[in-house]
């Protein structure tokens, strides 16, 4: 089977774990033992000098947002567009970044687009698989902008979806009483 890595995971309305509620995930890394991902539309509502500043030093003037990437905890891990710093490139201009110098580095010298993340999502070998056949998640390639700019909206991509992918998402309004 081909990598879904770069793809979104968008929790259908079958998908009953609270965990994963209207939960829209990015897959980092998929291989025969396991998938990895982080959920795109879950910030929290601490920056990361609130939450590392104390530990790291560098991290004391960083105003972005953690996103809870998941149940699996994990360490501080990142999404940007650097590629002065080791990471796996997951789409087009989106690398990920989970190694500790490299998270460092990030919160020192990063200027371009970034997400940091506090835990992750994990799969065994077969798991997600066995979820996707079952309904629980549906899938679509990723943009940049899914990542950075704000389009990885619960509502709007289960309504894309639904229709066939056929209309500009960015048509749909954000409170459907208003059409």
């Amino acid at each position: 089977m081909p990598s879904r890595c770069g793809h979104l995971l968008i929790a259908s309305g079958r998908l009953r774990d609270p965990n994963f509620f209207k939960a829209v995930v990015l897959l980092v890394r998929d291989e025969e033992d396991g998938a990895l991902g982080v959920i795109l539309n879950r910030p929290l509502e601490i920056t990361v000098a609130d939450a590392c500043g104390d530990q790291v030093d560098v991290a004391a003037d960083v105003t972005e947002p953690i996103h809870q990437g998941g149940p699996c905890e994990g360490p501080l891990t990142a999404l940007h567009t650097n590629l002065s710093v080791e990471g796996d490139e997951v789409i087009k201009d989106v690398r990920f970044s989970m190694d500790k110098s490299a998270i460092e580095w990030l919160l020192a010298n990063n200027d371009g687009p970034i997400k940091y993340f506090a835990g992750y999502s994990g799969w065994g070998k077969g798991q997600l698989d066995s979820e996707i056949a079952e309904g629980a998640w549906l899938l679509a390639p990723a943009t940049t902008d899914h990542v950075f700019e704000g389009k990885a909206d619960w509502n709007k991509l289960t309504t894309w979806m639904s229709l066939g992918r056929k209309i500009d998402i960015d048509r749909i309004p954000d409170d459907p009483r208003v059409n």
